[in-house]
């Protein structure tokens, strides 16, 4: 039986990456800790956009619905500033939300700086795909995505998704016993 490759969308949200400012570092940098991550065979979908709610809510939908994405990580867009919407385009195309994401990467990230209350990153499912919203710097990113991560082939399993195996020296995936 021939394992199912997973698709996993990468979408970078900044107005100025995308304008070719400056160069997406966040993007490299989650494509770069899934690879690390994983051992399973998955191939990435990367989009860079600009932050306008329409275009976000457009480019999950057609991650999770055309391309067949499992799991859609963002970057970008989570904080107070009025350009900031990604959480908003996230909710309005998920079925339902997963708030434990959120609260565990927030309380994650003031143990490193106190700003992390003024981030709005959340998660939710639409259709069989789990989408995750992560902040914009790829340090934090990190530290995020370390945090959430060991539940996230699982919640991929209860979806009826590809099976995500983790390389188990780098990231541990939780699974119950069965």
């Amino acid at each position: 039986m021939t394992q199912q490759q997973a698709k996993i969308g990468i979408v970078t949200v900044s107005d100025r990456a995308s304008a070719g400012i400056y160069e997406d570092l966040s993007g490299k940098a989650i494509i770069d800790t899934l690879t690390e991550y994983l051992s399973s065979d998955w191939q990435a979908e990367y989009r860079l956009i600009p932050d306008e709610q329409l275009l976000i809510e457009q480019t999950l939908i057609e991650l999770a619905e055309q391309q067949g994405c499992c799991l859609i990580v963002t970057t970008g867009g989570t904080g107070p500033a009025k350009r900031d919407v990604t959480p908003e385009a996230t909710e309005a195309v998920c079925d339902r939300l997963m708030p434990g994401f959120g609260e565990l990467m927030r309380q994650e990230s003031l143990k490193y700086v106190p700003t992390a209350i003024l981030s709005r990153q959340t998660a939710g499912l639409r259709g069989n795909c789990l989408i995750i919203n992560l902040p914009g710097k790829p340090k934090a990113i990190r530290q995020c995505l370390d945090a959430v991560f060991p539940a996230v082939p699982y919640c991929i399993d209860l979806m009826d998704g590809p099976y995500l195996q983790c390389n188990e020296a780098v990231m541990q995936a939780f699974r119950p016993k069965s």
